[in-house]
């Protein structure tokens, strides 16, 4: 598979630990719009290029000889950034581009009143940068008809991975159980989205793929659990009405919805960590749920 070319739009914590578990795939070449981040990309393996809206020559070049393209951009209200730059690009100068994967979320679903959705289900968005990423797979999967290549959208649900867990939070105190009856929440870890990327891409399957757990729940019961593998008392519950939030936390809590995951697995692909109990337990166990985090957090009392 060393002949395969990975370009990445927006190589950030997703598509870097995609880079690093996938590094037999093929070359990886990534964007970022800060310079100060090259050095993050080529530890995981990836040419860093600036990408600010605007296609460089050298990004135009490594686009030529890239046989599987990812985008990872949030798109902005008017549209998507790497649509807007390189349309043009993308359909009449990348002779060996054989799969495009977009990256999405499951905010596009908006609310269910806890109810399951696949990717059949009505997608009735709330906040608007979830209208933008509906707009932005449609516009992907329309690009894909035009130039006759495979699309796979993998709508993403909360992202977690070593760095970025209720354990790193519990340890720096900003962990919280918000207490919402009723609510859940869906989780993948980074390995997933991984595995998954490299299955779709492999295979260079097209179409919807909700990229998710199969364990969706409670909020405070990930925080309750990480607590109870650290040894500590996991914070007071709060309530959701009262807390204080940003406007964007309290959003999220506006979609309530159990997401299934039934089609990429019916496509093949069997998940590293399907639940949040076999994650945890890993990375506890492992070591490798922090950046340079202690180990060993002080008793709470």
């Amino acid at each position: 598979m060393t002949g395969n070319s990975i370009f990445i739009f927006g190589a950030g914590y997703s598509a870097q630990g995609f880079a690093r578990l996938n590094g037999d795939f093929g070359g990886f070449a990534g964007t970022t719009r800060s310079p100060d981040k090259f050095d993050a990309l080529r530890q995981a393996g990836i040419e860093p290029l600036g990408f600010d809206g605007t296609l460089t020559d050298e990004i135009a070049a490594a686009l030529k000889r890239t046989t599987h393209l990812v985008i990872s951009i949030a798109p902005e209200a008017d549209g998507d950034l790497v649509l807007k730059a390189a349309r043009e690009t993308l359909a009449e100068r990348m002779p060996a581009l054989r799969w495009i994967g977009y990256l999405s979320t499951v905010g596009v679903y908006g609310d269910h009143g806890g109810d399951w959705v696949d990717e059949n289900s009505e997608c009735r968005p709330v906040s608007g940068r979830s209208v933008a990423r509906l707009a932005a797979e449609r516009a992907w999967l329309d690009l894909g008809r035009d130039i006759n290549r495979p699309v796979a959208v993998l709508r993403l649900s909360g992202i977690y991975g070593p760095g970025r867990n209720a354990l790193v939070n519990l340890t720096d105190g900003s962990a919280k159980r918000l207490i919402k009856p009723g609510q859940v929440f869906n989780r993948i870890h980074r390995d997933d989205i991984a595995g998954a990327l490299r299955h779709l891409a492999g295979q260079e399957l097209g179409g919807v793929f909700n990229v998710t757990d199969d364990l969706p729940a409670p909020p405070q019961d990930v925080v309750t659990y990480a607590a109870s593998l650290m040894g500590v008392e996991p914070p007071p519950e709060t309530d959701f009405e009262t807390a204080r939030l940003s406007p964007m936390a309290r959003s999220f809590y506006g979609e309530n919805k159990r997401v299934s995951n039934a089609a990429i697995k019916a496509s093949g692909y069997a998940f590293r960590f399907p639940d949040y109990h076999s994650a945890f337990d890993h990375m506890w166990a492992s070591g490798d749920w922090g950046k340079g985090v202690a180990r060993s957090p002080m008793k709470r009392s």
